[in-house]
């Protein structure tokens, strides 16, 4: 073999290996994704706020406080802010991964009082 072909190959197989240690390293780590704290309150069946906005990869920290004894469903996620009394805050914290709007409800009566959306990033 030349030694121009030697160099041709190894270079293609640098430039192989660092592409594929960007895709796995960089950006295929749900990198990127920022640190995001949420508040909401539910009264009767109301949410403040009504939609919850982040981004794909966003770490989101989602504080939950309700008017009564509820159990919150966070569809898509299945998440569940189970408050236990009138007053109580409940948090859980879950990487956004998934876009798309998702439904949160009162899972006892199935009525839906917001929604997350998660944007690509």
């Amino acid at each position: 073999m030349r030694p121009a072909s030697v160099a041709i190959i190894a270079a293609v197989v640098v430039v192989f290996l660092a592409a594929g240690g960007y895709l796995i390293f960089g950006r295929g780590s749900g990198g990127g994704g920022e640190p995001v704290t949420v508040n909401v309150s539910v009264t009767g069946t109301r949410m403040q706020p009504p939609t919850i906005t982040v981004h794909q990869g966003d770490r989101v920290t989602a504080n939950v406080t309700a008017d009564r004894k509820e159990e919150i469903h966070l569809h898509g996620y299945d998440i569940i802010f189970n408050v236990e009394k009138a007053g109580d805050t409940v948090t859980h914290t879950f990487t956004a991964d998934k876009t798309g709007n998702f439904d949160i409800e009162i899972e006892d009566t199935g009525t839906g009082i917001g929604s997350l959306v998660v944007q690509p990033r």
